[in-house]
């Protein structure tokens, strides 16, 4: 018999891995066999009426598996790492007062970052400044302020598709007000105090190629359950721009794009497979340079086993 383990924080389960690794069929397999509740980790799934291009699991798997954090906001609304954090901490203690353990899911791994780590002290959004980077991607283009934040801060220029303007934007600005680059700050930041005792495990694909076709299969999925049709109704039914996260997600932005004649239809696959793509390997290089992650191959037939296996060995250690 092994011996309890010494800690007294409550066990908690972390599933990341890149889009189309298959998180979330795990996740539901892992809970048929084992004495878990699921939460979501997803900057995309929290926002209600965007279903078909967010893989957000069906009504069907819904209920016979409740996923917290889903369906959380309007495509209007903005959603944070800060609130994240608050809210999967507050889901986790639910869960473990009905005598479960979380089993957090999902691929967005600044949230996953935020909830070991806690939030750095980083400067609040600044109107100005960002009024002034918006005029220069207008003059310049993103992939220039890119370009201008390798400069100035080449860690996080490394993991910023020089598309991504969201995220390029923030950087510039913290530069901006602060005078040191957001990695730099990110890596002084005091560590939260640890929250729970988790156990990470991490999917990663053996052959790049598999998970290139998987991804591939999926978008023509979200094209063939109405993609299109989704973002014409979100416009219809909500105020919306092509700013707000909701719009700048993969498959929503060059949804969008098509929409608006700026690009050609027949591009809309194509350039939503490249985004997506990309994600998967911004988020592989996440996992392998920002967690300690017992890594397996979300490509190997016996995957379900093995990982309940060693959550079942993991979980006979741990008082929940």
């Amino acid at each position: 018999m092994i011996p309890p383990a010494s800690t007294a924080l409550p066990p908690a389960i972390l599933l990341m891995g890149p889009t189309a690794s298959g998180k979330t069929a795990l996740a539901m397999q892992l809970a048929e066999r084992h004495p878990l509740a699921l939460v979501s980790v997803d900057s995309a799934q929290v926002f209600i009426d965007m279903d078909a291009g967010t893989a957000k699991p069906s009504a069907d798997e819904l209920a016979r598996h409740p996923h917290r954090l889903i369906n959380l906001i309007t495509p209007e609304e903005s959603y944070s790492a800060a609130r994240f954090r608050h809210d999967a901490l507050a889901a986790m203690d639910e869960i473990r007062q009905a005598g479960r353990v979380p089993l957090l899911v999902g691929g967005t791994m600044l949230y996953f970052r935020a909830l070991l780590q806690g939030l750095a002290d980083l400067p609040q959004a600044d109107p100005a400044v960002r009024a002034e980077l918006d005029a220069d991607a207008a003059r310049l283009g993103w992939p220039a302020l890119h370009a201008r934040l390798r400069d100035v801060d080449p860690l996080t220029a490394d993991r910023l598709h020089p598309g991504d303007s969201q995220r390029i934007q923030r950087a510039l600005e913290i530069y901006q007000l602060s005078g040191q680059a957001m990695s730099s700050l990110l890596r002084a930041s005091e560590p939260a105090g640890q929250t729970h005792d988790f156990l990470q495990i991490g999917l990663l694909p053996s052959e790049r190629g598999v998970l290139h076709a998987r991804i591939a299969q999926r978008f023509d999925g979200m094209l063939l359950a109405g993609l299109d049709e989704e973002v014409r109704h979100l416009r219809q039914k909500y105020r919306l721009h092509p700013d707000l996260p909701s719009m700048r997600c993969v498959g929503y932005r060059q949804t969008w794009e098509a929409q608006e004649g700026l690009i050609e239809r027949k591009e809309l696959r194509e350039r939503g497979i490249y985004a997506t793509r990309q994600l998967a390997k911004r988020q592989i290089t996440w996992l392998g340079n920002s967690f300690k992650a017992e890594n397996h191959d979300c490509l190997a037939p016996d995957l379900a086993q093995k990982t309940g296996d060693r959550i079942a060995a993991w979980l006979e250690t741990r008082h929940f």
